[in-house]
C-alpha cells in the first residue's frame, strides 16, 4: 500500500508548506478548527480573553509545580474564570496541557513542512526521515514533563490528536517515497511509536541516556534489516 493520506487529513508531497494541524485532541469547542469543511465562526473577543487567561494560569501552575498539579478546580480558580467554562472550552485536563504545547507544536511542524531542509522541503527522503527524527527526539526532550504528564492522563488522545496526524502523514510520504511498495501508513505508526513520552521518559530520565544516544539507536534500529 503506497497511500499515506489519513481520512480528513490535507495531502503532503513534501515539496511545499502543508496546512498546520493543531495540537489538540479533537472534541467539541476544544480549539481551533482543524478538519474539512468550512471552518466555524472566529472565536469571540471575550472568549479568546478567557482562554488566554486560562492557558495562562495553566502555564503558571506548570512552572510553579509541575505539570500533575494541574487540575481543572486549580486553573479555575488561579484564571479567576468559572470551572464550567474551563471544562467547556478543555474537555479536562489532559486537553488542557495538549493545548499548552500548541504554540511550541506549531512552530516544529513549520520547521519540518516548510522550512530548510534537510528538515524542511529540498533534501533526499532518506536525509529528511534522519533530520525529522532528530528533531522529535529534541522536541520530546525539551517538552518531556508536559508531554508525559498529557500522556498519563489519557495515553489514546496522542494518536488522535492533531499534531501525531501531521507527523504520521509527514513519516509516511517520506517513507513511500523510499519504499514504494511497503505499507508507509503502518510503518508510519510503528517508527513513531518509541517516541511515546512514557518511553522517552524511561530513555532518558530512568536510562540516563543522552539525547545523541537515542538518536544513534533511532538510526541504527532503522538499519538492522538494510
Amino acid at each position: 500500500m503506497s497511500s499515506t493520506r489519513t481520512p480528513g487529513m490535507p495531502a503532503a508531497d513534501g515539496d511545499g508548506p502543508v496546512r498546520l494541524l493543531t495540537v489538540l485532541p479533537t472534541a467539541p469547542g476544544a480549539g481551533p478548527h482543524t478538519g474539512p469543511g468550512p471552518a466555524p465562526v472566529s472565536e469571540r473577543a471575550d472568549a479568546a480573553r478567557n482562554r488566554r487567561r486560562i492557558l495562562d494560569a495553566a502555564a503558571r501552575i506548570v512552572a510553579e509545580q509541575g505539570p500533575d498539579a494541574v487540575t481543572m478546580n486549580q486553573v479555575a480558580h488561579a484564571s479567576g474564570i468559572g470551572v464550567g467554562t474551563v471544562y467547556r472550552r478543555f474537555g479536562d485536563v489532559s486537553q488542557l496541557l495538549w493545548a499548552l504545547l500548541d504554540d511550541r507544536e506549531r512552530q516544529f511542524q513549520e520547521a519540518y513542512m516548510s522550512g530548510p531542509p534537510p528538515l524542511g522541503p529540498g533534501a533526499p527522503a532518506d536525509e529528511r526521515l534522519d533530520a525529522f527524527l532528530d528533531a522529535l527526539v529534541d522536541r520530546v526532550a525539551e517538552q518531556r514533563p508536559l508531554l508525559l504528564a498529557a500522556h498519563s492522563a489519557a495515553p489514546r488522545a496522542r494518536y488522535h490528536s492533531g499534531a501525531y496526524q501531521v507527523m504520521h502523514t509527514h513519516v509516511a510520504m517520506l517513507l513511500s517515497r523510499l519504499r514504494p511498495d511497503g505499507d508507509s501508513a503502518l510503518l508510519a505508526h510503528l517508527l513513531l511509536a518509541p517516541f511515546a513520552p512514557d518511553l522517552m521518559h524511561h530513555l532518558s530520565v530512568e536510562q540516563a541516556l543522552p539525547a545523541e544516544r537515542v538518536k544513534a539507536g533511532v538510526r541504527e534500529l532503522l538499519r538492522l534489516r538494510a
